[in-house]
């Protein structure tokens, strides 16, 4: 490599993800850590329309970049520049993604160790008010002109890499830049001590943004290797560009057990409903089987749209499911069917028109009992053991009549002599349908581990 020699980059854009817009601007300054040695800067034909926002932030619209190279024009010029420097930019993943992405499209294939202004910054100038490049110019004192285009903005950061290196004593930009260095995969606004702090552990991981918000939850078999994953790679859609760009925080829950990391996740992803979970979202049953006691006292069967944290005495992923059980239960036990609703209905009763010849009142709410209890029978009690976290514990799932109840760890010197002695031990959770998928699972492949049960 050439000694030591930086290809300062900054790019303006039609839009926010590499995978859909086009670069428009691109200034490259080429620095040996004191000077710089080289530059290049150019407006680009996006060969596609500019956003009228965009245009807004820098002041480049579509008559300006209309006689402009196309990228394919300069990025043999491009290449030559960039091969064999460490790449540095503000916000350094963005521009990196734009530009690999690009040169792969015009054939030129080509990767480069990183280096990210920001998290340098914040690691040899740490508690400063704001790490943007404008506010941290302002702070640290570095001429700013042209701002949001990319000749004035590389200028800047140009001058900030070498601010950073002459402050950096404790030679921290030398550990960013290896191969081996977690921070230049690391999101922009992430500190490293968010991930170094995370183990070598089964357990759950949360995600949160600016306002400390939680925008992801997963689980993991080993939490540092399943995090550092979100991370690698040069995906270039929108969504993994925004998702990355909201990450500012980590935390997370050591679980004992790769089960008991999956339960977790699918509670808390239900409970908290994050923007970036999607796939467990798509394995909630939408429907429910419900009863209530109307204003004449008759009881009544009912199936409708299932609402968050409802008690159900059934669930189903589709209405027309809901439908089928509940005429076949209405049938097996004589209920009016008068007194089964399908889909949305009020809970006023019977309309005064059809008070006539109704059934008696206690031998039908009697029949509707039976009909709860009927689809309710035979779903056991029992308990799923297995480690712990540590020697000292075992880990406890306990399941309630067909139900999930909850999970948590049970020291090893207590004899549990009651099956509801197990409880004191338990952290209670919201079920759900494919919860309870798993725990049958499970306890059917590893019938050992199942403990306490009661039909």
């Amino acid at each position: 490599m050439k000694s030591q020699e930086y290809a300062v980059v900054d790019i303006e854009t039609t839009g926010g993800n590499a995978g859909g817009s086009r670069i428009t601007e691109i200034a490259i300054i080429v620095h040996d850590g004191l000077n710089v040695i080289e530059r290049f800067e150019t407006l680009v034909n996006p060969q596609k329309e500019i956003p009228v926002p965009i245009f807004a932030l820098t002041g480049i619209d579509n008559e300006m970049v209309s006689n402009a190279p196309v990228f394919d024009d300069i990025a043999e010029r491009v290449y030559e520049l960039l091969n064999d420097r460490i790449f540095v930019a503000h916000n350094v993943n963005f521009d990196y993604s734009f530009v690999k992405h690009q040169l792969e499209e015009a054939g030129y294939k080509w990767t480069a160790r990183k280096l990210c202004t920001v998290r340098a910054a914040r690691k040899i100038k740490p508690g400063l008010y704001s790490y943007s490049l404008g506010n941290l110019c302002h702070s640290l004192d570095i001429p700013l002109v042209n701002r949001h285009r990319a000749g004035g903005d590389a200028d800047a950061t140009a001058l900030l890499l070498s601010r950073l290196l002459l402050w950096d004593t404790e030679g921290e930009i030398m550990k960013m830049i290896k191969k081996t260095s977690y921070d230049q995969r690391l999101p922009p606004n992430l500190p490293p001590e968010d991930f170094e702090e995370l183990p070598e552990k089964p357990g759950v991981y949360y995600f949160y943004n600016q306002a400390k918000k939680v925008v992801y939850v997963g689980k993991a078999v080993n939490l540092r290797k399943r995090v550092a994953s979100h991370f690698s790679g040069h995906t270039t859609t929108r969504r993994r560009q925004n998702f990355l760009r909201d990450i500012y925080s980590i935390s997370f829950e050591v679980c004992a057990t790769e089960l008991m990391a999956l339960l977790l996740e699918c509670t808390e992803i239900k409970k908290l409903w994050p923007v970036y979970n999607t796939a467990l979202k798509r394995f909630e049953p939408k429907y429910r089987l419900y009863h209530y006691e109307a204003r004449n006292g008759y009881r009544y069967l009912a199936v409708g749209k299932l609402g968050r944290y409802q008690d159900s005495t059934e669930v189903f992923h589709s209405q027309y499911d809901g439908i089928t059980l509940l005429r076949n239960i209405a049938a097996q036990f004589e209920i009016d069917h008068r007194f089964c609703k399908y889909g949305r209905q009020d809970h006023d009763g019977l309309p005064v028109t059809a008070q006539e010849d109704l059934p008696d009142i206690e031998e039908h709410n009697i029949k509707i009992d039976e009909a709860i209890a009927s689809v309710s029978k035979n779903r056991p009690s029992f308990a799923i053991t297995d480690k712990g976290r540590t020697e000292d514990e075992r880990s406890c799932i306990w399941v309630e009549n067909g139900q999930f109840y909850g999970m948590g760890y049970i020291p090893s010197d207590v004899a549990i002599a009651d099956i509801e002695e197990v409880k004191d031990y338990i952290n209670q959770y919201h079920g759900n349908q494919y919860i309870m998928q798993l725990l049958y699972s499970f306890a059917e492949k590893y019938p050992g581990k199942v403990v306490y049960k009661r039909e």
